[in-house]
C-alpha cells in the first residue's frame, strides 16, 4: 500500500513538472473522441515508469520518450526494435545506422597477399511512432535489448486546457462564420470570410497534429556498441606491385635515347626558326671585328 502510495505521489510531481498547455490549438470532434475513449490497461515490468501507462480520470496526455543505450550488436538491435514497433501497431520514421571508422591500416602478408585492417564502432539513431496505450510495452521491448542504459526520459504533456480550449474556439469559429453569412455582400465580408476560413483551416490542421500526437507516441533511441569492432578484409599486396614494375633499366635507357633524338630535332628546328636573327649577328660580329683598329707592335731593340 505503502509503495503504491509512493508511486502516485512520483507521477504526480513529475506531471506537474512537466505540465503545459499548446496556447492556440483546438480539437477536431476525432480529437475529442480519443481523448474520452478508454484504453486497455498494459501490463509492464517494473523496469519501466509508470509514466509510460498512467491513466488519470479526466485528463489526457501527449506521452515521448528518449532513450539512449549500449547494445551487444547494433545491427541485430536495430532489426528487433523495428520488428517489434511494427508488432505493436506502430512504424520508424528515422532510422540512421552508420558505423565511425577510428583507423585503417593495410599489413602485407606475402608478396601477393595483405590484409586490410578498420577499426570502427557503429551507432544508430533511430525515431519510431507507437500508439500511446501500447508505449510502455514498446520500452519494455526496447529495455531487453540493452547491455547498459545511459538514459531515458519519458514524456507525459497535459493537453486536458488545450481540448477544452478547442471547443471553446470551435464555437467561436462557427458563430463567426454565420455572423458574416448575414452580413450584405461587398468587399469587406469577402476579406472577412478569406480571414475567417483560413483560421479554421489552420485550427482543422492543428486539431489533425494533436490527434495524431494524442493516438501515437514518438520514441527517439539512440544506441551504440560499447567496444570497438574489427574488420579483417583480404586485399592484393600493392607494394609488391609497384617495386614489381617500379623500374626496368633496358626500358627507361631506350626511352632516354629517343628523348634525347627528340630533343636534338627539337634544337635544330629551334635555329631554323630564328635565322634571320642569327644571320643578323652575324652581320654585325663581321663589320664590328673589321672596324676594330689593329695596335701597331713596338720596333725591337737594337
Amino acid at each position: 500500500m505503502k509503495t503504491t502510495y509512493i508511486r502516485f505521489s512520483l507521477a504526480a510531481v513529475l506531471l506537474l513538472g512537466i505540465y503545459s498547455c499548446k496556447k492556440g490549438e483546438v480539437a477536431s470532434s476525432d480529437m475529442e473522441a480519443y481523448a474520452n475513449a478508454d484504453s486497455a490497461a498494459i501490463a509492464v515490468s517494473d523496469s519501466i515508469s509508470s509514466v509510460a501507462t498512467m491513466k488519470v480520470k479526466d485528463k489526457q496526455f501527449i506521452k515521448n520518450a528518449d532513450v539512449n543505450m549500449e547494445v551487444k550488436d547494433v545491427y541485430e538491435t536495430t532489426i528487433s526494435i523495428e520488428k517489434s514497433v511494427q508488432e505493436l501497431g506502430g512504424f520508424v520514421t528515422i532510422s540512421n545506422l552508420q558505423s565511425n571508422v577510428i583507423s585503417e591500416d593495410t599489413y602485407n602478408t606475402s608478396d601477393e597477399n595483405a590484409v586490410f585492417v578498420k577499426k570502427y564502432q557503429t551507432e544508430n539513431r533511430m525515431q519510431l511512432r507507437v500508439p500511446t496505450e501500447r508505449l510502455g510495452e514498446l520500452l519494455t521491448k526496447i529495455n531487453d535489448q540493452k547491455l547498459f542504459l545511459n538514459s531515458r526520459q519519458i514524456n507525459a504533456e497535459d493537453i486536458t486546457s488545450s481540448i477544452k480550449y478547442a471547443q471553446l474556439e470551435s464555437k467561436r469559429i462557427e458563430k463567426n462564420s454565420k455572423n458574416i453569412s448575414e452580413l450584405k455582400s461587398n468587399k469587406d465580408k469577402v476579406e472577412l470570410d478569406n480571414e475567417n476560413m483560413a483560421e479554421d483551416n489552420q485550427q482543422q490542421l492543428a486539431n489533425m497534429d494533436a490527434t495524431d500526437n494524442l493516438k501515437y507516441s514518438t520514441v527517439d533511441i539512440y544506441i551504440k556498441e560499447p567496444k570497438i569492432r574489427v574488420a579483417e578484409i583480404a586485399i592484393t599486396n600493392t607494394k609488391s606491385i609497384d617495386d614489381k614494375y617500379k623500374f626496368d633499366f633496358f626500358y627507361s635507357a631506350k626511352s632516354a635515347f629517343v628523348e634525347g633524338y627528340y630533343l636534338i630535332q627539337k634544337i635544330f628546328v629551334g635555329l631554323i626558326t630564328i635565322w634571320p636573327i642569327l644571320l643578323i649577328g652575324a652581320a654585325v660580329f663581321y663589320f664590328a671585328r673589321k672596324r676594330k683598329p689593329v695596335k701597331k707592335q713596338p720596333d725591337a731593340e737594337a
